[in-house]
């Protein structure tokens, strides 16, 4: 007899930020599956569901902080095992796209890594992927299937929005690459100006950044600095010295991506900031934090999105049909 096929939605999560995958899980109101993993001794990971994920539209949730090598290759695996048991299909949500900024070649003989990532996926069983403010979105041209490019910007715009109003604010840029997420910001602020750091980076220090002259009118204004993230932190603690040399009367630092690698959190704290605001695409430890940090959820977000895909709905219509 001919059967109306039942959708069944199974969210998974891997071991970097279980945080993260039982908030989201909270906000869909399903259980994330029970799975066992594990490492080898020689470093090998071995995972197993211990359900079955027949026929599934299948979420699998992994936040790649460091060692980011560890869980890039543990949600590969993750993604092999659900296709080799039948998952229907496979979406693949990584808030923080791994190895994105290397996204195009500099000079001769260097890798496009943020390409293969998007092989490696496809290659695992992935159908779809999920990322959050990617580093260029050239990279959604990677992956050989759909891509959700999401924008976290709406929801540290509102934080800003609700915290500094009546504030005269200019967006600023921390460079020249910048400007059109600038130009986004300013209008999601209601038609702040814009400004931008002209600076200078020595292609063979990576990390490594001089700034130079700011060029828009900060004098007397509440500076707000955006980017799609914050590594080792020597930009963009840069960026607050250069905008309060040049007269502002503050600077809020509002970044998405939340890596802090090795003195970041020491930078941001001296660089004279009023406000470091960022989402917890990744994890941000007791450690790494101090009192005029902000950390917004982006698990709403999530759980929207994961929504949207399972019926089959909208996701731009999230962003206003901009995404």
């Amino acid at each position: 007899m001919p059967g109306t096929p039942k959708k069944n939605l199974m969210l998974f999560g891997g071991r970097a930020y279980p945080e993260l995958t039982e908030e989201v899980s909270k906000h869909l109101n399903v259980t994330v599956t029970p799975q066992q993993a594990y490492d080898f001794a020689n470093g090998e990971i071995f995972v197993r569901f211990e359900e079955s994920v027949r026929g599934c539209d299948a979420f699998v949730i992994q936040s790649h902080t460091n060692p980011i090598n560890q869980w890039l290759m543990e949600q590969l695996i993750m993604v092999d095992a659900l296709k080799r048991a039948s998952a229907k299909r496979i979406t693949v949500i990584m808030p923080f796209y791994p190895y994105s900024r290397q996204d195009k070649k500099h000079r001769g003989r260097e890798p496009i890594s943020a390409r293969l990532v998007a092989d490696l996926f496809k290659t695992a069983g992935a159908d779809r992927l999920v990322s959050v403010d990617l580093h260029t979105a050239q990279i959604q041209g990677f992956f050989d299937g759909p891509v959700d490019h999401l924008w976290a910007m709406p929801l540290l715009a509102d934080h800003i929005r609700g915290k500094y109003a009546g504030h005269e604010i200019t967006v600023v840029s921390p460079d020249s690459g910048r400007t059109k997420l600038a130009e986004k910001w300013a209008d999601t602020l209601g038609g702040a100006p814009i400004a931008f750091i002209h600076k200078t980076r020595d292609p063979l220090r990576p990390n490594e950044v001089v700034s130079n002259r700011v060029v828009g009118k900060v004098e007397g204004r509440l500076c707000i600095v955006i980017d799609d993230m914050v590594d080792t932190g020597g930009t963009i603690a840069g960026a607050v010295k250069q905008l309060l040399n040049e007269g502002a009367s503050d600077v809020v630092i509002a970044a998405t991506h939340g890596i802090l690698s090795g003195p970041a959190t020491k930078r941001l704290q001296e660089s004279g900031a009023r406000e470091v605001v960022f989402t917890d695409t990744l994890p941000i430890p007791a450690e790494k934090r101090f009192p005029n940090m902000t950390v917004l959820s982006i698990a709403p977000l999530l759980a929207r999105v994961i929504q949207e895909v399972f019926e089959d709905g909208s996701v731009t219509s999230l962003f206003d049909g901009n995404a």
